[in-house]
C-alpha cells in the first residue's frame, strides 16, 4: 500500500513542478535549470549522505551514481526540453511510455513478467498516442514564438530521450533495492550526486546561479518546484521502486498526464473531448499491460 500511495504521490508532485520548471525555461537553458534544482534537492536532503558507508555499498553507490547520470542528469535535462517546447501535457503524455518501457526492461534484466494481454494494452498504447501526437496544438519553441505543429514529429525526439534514460536510471535503483539495505532517503541522495558531478562536466564547471536574478515571489516558485518535483518527487519515487515491480510502479507513476489535464487550460488552451479520451485511453492500455 505504501508503495501504491508513494506513486500517487510522486505523480502530483512531479506534475505541479513541472508547469513551475516550464515558466522558468522561457528565460534559461534547461541543463542550468536541473543543475541548479539538483545542487539545492542535494542540499536539503545532505544529512542523509552522512550515514552511508561507502565501503559496504561501494557496488551499489557506483550503480546509483550512473543512475543519477542517466535518470536526473540526461533524463530530467530532456525533461525541461521537452516541457519548453511542447508543453507539459503532451509531455507527459509521451512519458506515458515510460511503463511499457520499464515492464519489458524488467522481464529481460530482472525477471518481472509480462502478461499476455499486454498485447491488447500496446495496440491501445500506439493507436492512442498517435491520434494525441497527430493533433494540431499552438506549441512554443526556444524563440517563444507560436507555431503550429502539423505532422512534425521530430519536436518529440526529447520527451522519447527522457523517457529512454529515465526508465533505465530507474532500472538500475530497483536493481540496488533489489540487492541492497539503502533507504529510499540514501539513494535519492547518491542519485543527485551524480548527477550534480555528470552536469558540472559537461558545463565546464561554470554554474549558472540563477536563482539569484529571479524575483521574490519567482524565487520562492522555483524553490517549492525543487521541493516538491525533486526531493520530494525522487523520494516517493524511490520508494516505489523499493516496494514495487518495476512495470507496476512505473504504470502508477504515469497517471501524470491525467493530472495534467487539471492544469493545461493554463498552458494549452482548450481541452478537447478527443484529447481526454484518448489520454484516459492510453492510461487504461498501460494497465492492461501491466496489472
Amino acid at each position: 500500500m505504501i508503495g501504491i500511495i508513494s506513486a500517487f504521490g510522486a505523480a502530483i508532485s512531479w506534475t505541479y513542478a513541472c508547469f513551475i520548471w516550464r515558466s522558468q525555461t522561457t528565460k534559461y537553458k534547461s541543463i542550468d535549470i536541473n543543475l541548479i534544482k539538483n545542487i539545492i534537492a542535494f542540499l536539503i536532503f545532505l544529512p542523509a549522505f552522512f550515514n552511508i558507508s561507502i565501503l559496504t555499498n561501494s557496488k551499489s553507490i557506483l550503480t546509483l551514481l550512473l543512475s543519477g547520470v542517466v535518470g536526473i542528469g540526461l533524463g530530467d535535462t530532456f525533461y525541461i526540453k521537452s516541457l519548453q517546447i511542447i508543453g507539459t501535457r503532451r509531455t507527459l503524455s509521451i512519458e506515458t511510455l515510460s511503463p511499457l518501457l520499464a515492464a519489458l526492461s524488467g522481464e529481460i534484466f530482472i525477471n518481472e513478467n509480462l502478461a499476455l494481454r499486454s498485447y491488447v494494452g500496446i495496440a491501445i498504447i500506439s493507436t492512442s498516442l498517435f491520434i494525441l501526437l497527430r493533433q494540431r496544438t499552438n506549441l512554443v519553441v526556444d524563440n517563444m514564438n507560436p507555431i503550429t505543429e502539423h505532422n512534425n514529429f521530430k519536436i518529440y525526439i526529447f520527451p522519447f530521450l527522457s523517457v529512454l534514460f529515465a526508465v533505465s536510471g530507474g532500472l538500475l535503483s530497483r536493481i540496488v533495492f533489489l540487492y541492497s539495505d539503502l533507504s529510499p532517503f540514501q539513494t535519492t541522495e547518491i542519485r543527485l550526486l551524480g548527477a550534480i558531478i555528470f552536469l558540472i562536466i559537461i558545463k565546464n564547471f561554470r554554474i549558472n546561479f540563477f536563482l539569484k536574478k529571479l524575483n521574490n515571489n519567482d524565487q520562492k516558485r522555483f524553490l517549492l518546484s525543487i521541493f516538491l518535483g525533486t526531493n520530494l518527487g525522487i523520494l516517493l519515487q524511490q520508494i516505489v521502486f523499493k516496494t514495487l515491480p518495476l512495470g507496476i510502479g512505473w504504470t502508477l507513476l504515469s497517471t501524470s498526464p491525467v493530472i495534467s489535464l487539471f492544469f493545461a487550460n493554463k498552458e494549452e488552451g482548450k481541452i478537447t473531448k478527443s484529447i481526454i479520451l484518448f489520454t484516459t485511453l492510453l492510461f487504461l492500455g498501460l494497465c492492461l499491460i501491466i496489472l
